[in-house]
């Protein structure tokens, strides 16, 4: 670990990503640089480079972080549609608290691993579902961009600006609803 002789105390992973998420969360991904996060922990910008390749590997870092800390609906037994009701709402929460990182994602998609445990939650509740494994990639991308879309239009006001509908909680619901009942009818699966 890189040691700071302003510091006098190693660096560590776990420290710069929180700092960065903060950072993130309160100017945006294009605000944040190398330079301010040293500054903010009080090291050369440099003693970063022990940890992190750029700003790309930093940002793919803070978004694991941030997608870790998503309470994942547990294999517990219970039906797939309260599982992805549950991964739903978290994705909700996940997206309202860090809405700069989240617009980010929307824009570099490739940020959030296909290995990472929400996309392995939705695969798995996908499955349940019903949903044919050809299809599974298709079907979480498509769902994704759904809920994010939404959550986006929440975010940014524009939730009930055409229809006067403002309850934010009572769309989401019913957003979700729709896509419980469009995978249990599973129509576009039986299309070649």
């Amino acid at each position: 670990m890189a040691n700071s002789a302003r510091r006098g105390e190693p660096l560590t992973p776990g420290e710069i990503y929180e700092t960065a998420l903060r950072l993130v969360d309160a100017g945006g991904v294009e605000a944040l640089s190398m330079r301010k996060l040293a500054t903010e922990l009080g090291v050369n910008p440099m003693s970063l480079y022990h940890h992190v390749d750029d700003k790309t590997a930093l940002i793919r870092e803070v978004a694991r972080l941030a997608v870790s800390r998503l309470q994942l609906p547990a294999d517990d037994g219970s039906p797939w549609q309260e599982q992805l009701r549950v991964l739903a709402g978290a994705y909700r929460v996940y997206a309202m608290r860090h809405p700069a990182l989240m617009s980010y994602i929307d824009a570099h998609p490739a940020v959030i691993q296909a290995d990472s445990g929400m996309m392995a939650v939705l695969s798995r509740i996908l499955r349940a579902a019903g949903v044919p494994e050809r299809d599974l990639g298709h079907t979480a991308e498509v769902l994704i961009w759904f809920v994010s879309a939404l959550v986006t239009a929440e975010g940014g006001g524009m939730l009930g600006m055409r229809t006067g509908a403002v309850d934010a909680d009572r769309s989401f619901e019913i957003a979700v609803e729709l896509i419980v009942d469009g995978l249990a009818q599973g129509g576009a699966f039986k299309r070649p």
